[in-house]
């Protein structure tokens, strides 16, 4: 079979034999497969990756100086069973799957390990008991799309948003625009995204934005500053403590008054909820700095390098700081029918499709946030980017 192989940063298209699978997996015909921002940093970064993997006690993760097939965000058409697969998963049966394979004796992740080839090929393999098919006739494009859709879902529900909060997107990138098009299905009252480019903050808008922001220009958080029960100085904050407590102790009973409003959530600051879809050095002090106190962060982005934190900035502003990774299997089969359902509108993500011939200028092409978003791959196509 066709695939494309990623050796010392650079991409080959090679002829590679055929996967058979074996027991519990299926064996499937690529018919779409993402093209992911972590792709991109694996490609020129991949022994970086592996130290922070080594970390974690996962060795195998993907290394410069082994070839490896990426490509983990896919959908493919059952070929072949392998020994106790049920009849659930028929042949030519439309597929995506959790990417994460039994192979050597252990559990790998599918495309960003060369012990589990991904789908940046004509077939890749699956664990069925991580696999769901496609309902309802939901498209390829948009059924490869569960995985990323998926990581974004994690990450609102790590946040705890609700419909009446206001939630502040830093980044418009592929997982930003991913968390805004979630937000948008859930009915959050305000979206306020901000993004450098422009190209990036009209599909900020076409995904479910209310408010977009050119941070070159003006702060995300100046767009809260009409929002009622936003604390944006210490001063503010005195002021809040104080004249409250001047009108409650004429009350008698005042404590329990307190008590009430303390459960309510309408005692303090109303937070905001920020997504940093960034993940380059500075942006998590940055944001501290800038946004309103009581404010929940959600880390999305994946800084590569080393960072820096004033934590007695975010002390003395009560920031709430969560970091988002991955996904739940459950979380995974809701993305796909939020998509298969219609209640999830993927598709301002797509911004091109590529055969196995364009993927290394489809990686090129995606440096330039004016021009992409989400590059899929179509392993019978000669299409190429311009």
């Amino acid at each position: 079979m066709r695939a494309v192989s990623c050796l010392r940063g650079e991409l080959s298209v090679l002829d590679l034999p055929a996967p058979r699978p074996a027991a519990g997996q299926l064996l499937l015909d690529v018919t779409r497969c993402g093209i992911c921002g972590s792709d991109l940093h694996a490609k020129d970064h991949a022994d970086e990756l592996t130290e922070v993997m080594t970390a974690v006690q996962y060795e195998d993760f993907m290394r410069g100086d082994t070839p490896v097939v990426m490509g983990h965000e896919f959908c493919g058409e059952v070929v072949e069973r392998g020994r106790g697969v049920t009849k659930e998963f028929r042949t030519g049966a439309s597929v995506v799957s959790f990417p994460l394979l039994r192979a050597d004796g252990g559990v790998h992740l599918t495309g960003l390990s060369p012990r589990a080839p991904g789908a940046y090929a004509e077939q890749v393999l699956a664990e069925a008991a991580m696999s769901f098919v496609v309902p309802n006739g939901l498209s390829p494009d948009v059924a490869a799309l569960t995985e990323p859709m998926a990581v974004a879902l994690h990450a609102v529900r790590r946040s705890d948003v609700g419909k009446r909060d206001v939630a502040v997107v830093i980044g418009c990138g592929p997982v930003g625009l991913a968390i805004i098009c979630h937000l948008a299905a859930l009915g959050v009252g305000t979206v306020i995204a901000s993004d450098f480019s422009p190209g990036r903050r009209a599909l900020a808008a076409r995904c479910g934005a209310h408010v977009v922001v050119d941070p070159a220009v003006e702060s995300p958080y100046d767009a809260l500053a009409d929002r009622r029960g936003m604390i944006t100085s210490a001063p503010a904050l005195y002021e809040l403590g104080m004249g409250s407590m001047e009108k409650l102790r004429r009350v008698p009973g005042w404590s329990h008054l307190y008590r009430v409003a303390d459960r309510l959530g309408a005692a303090g600051p109303k937070r905001p909820i920020v997504f940093e879809c960034v993940g380059v050095p500075g942006m998590l002090d940055g944001i501290v700095a800038a946004a309103p106190l009581a404010a929940q962060v959600i880390v999305v982005g994946v800084c590569m390098g080393r960072d820096e934190l004033r934590p007695a900035m975010a002390i003395s502003k009560e920031i709430d700081m969560r970091f988002a990774f991955g996904y739940t299997p459950l979380e995974f089969r809701d993305t796909l029918y939020l998509l298969a359902e219609g209640k999830l509108d993927a598709g301002p993500l797509i911004t091109g499709t590529v055969g196995l011939d364009g993927v290394a200028g489809a990686f090129a092409a995606l440096r330039d946030p004016e021009t992409h978003a989400k590059i899929l791959i179509d392993p019978g196509s000669d299409a190429r980017v311009g």
